[in-house]
């Protein structure tokens, strides 16, 4: 199972890519708001119990300062993908990817690009694919179907 979490319900139409592609790949998942900032204790209690309930990757998205992904990396061993959001108080997006993507040594978080929780929704599935030949093979599909619409493009165009 995919945890996804976010700061907060503006985050969500965002996050819901994340859920649509594991969704499309049936993969059980799901969906919560969890703040770093204004449910510390939730936030903690997420982490330090998620694998307990079953998770086996976190994908976090925040805006902003955007700590959830990195304060979620440091209370688990299980994976982190962090999703940074342009939010409504953002520097263009900047911050939030920033503080993502520069975790110190020992704690890592995997990192997408600004407002990209599909592709963290895609690495998830990668996650566990690594270990899960029917989701490998859905994987495998999925690369078929970008490959089939980038040649549907090329012939559009002749």
């Amino acid at each position: 199972m995919v945890g996804i979490i976010m700061g907060s319900a503006s985050d969500l139409n965002v996050m819901n890519e994340a859920a649509e592609f594991l969704k499309k790949l049936n993969i059980e998942y799901e969906i919560t708001i969890v703040s770093a900032h204004r449910t510390p204790e939730r936030m903690f209690d997420y982490a330090k119990n998620a694998h307990k309930n079953g998770i086996k990757v976190i994908i976090a998205g925040a805006g902003g300062a955007a700590h959830l992904p990195g304060m979620v990396a440091s209370l688990t061993a299980l994976p982190v993908i962090g999703v940074p959001v342009k939010s409504s108080n953002s520097i263009d997006g900047w911050d939030s990817i920033l503080s993502i993507l520069q975790m110190p040594n020992g704690v890592p978080v995997a990192t997408v690009a600004l407002n990209a929780a599909q592709n963290a929704g895609i690495l998830a599935a990668q996650i566990l694919g690594s270990n899960d030949i029917e989701i490998y093979n859905k994987l495998l599909s999925f690369k078929e179907e970008l490959k089939d619409k980038v040649m549907k493009s090329i012939e559009s165009i002749k």
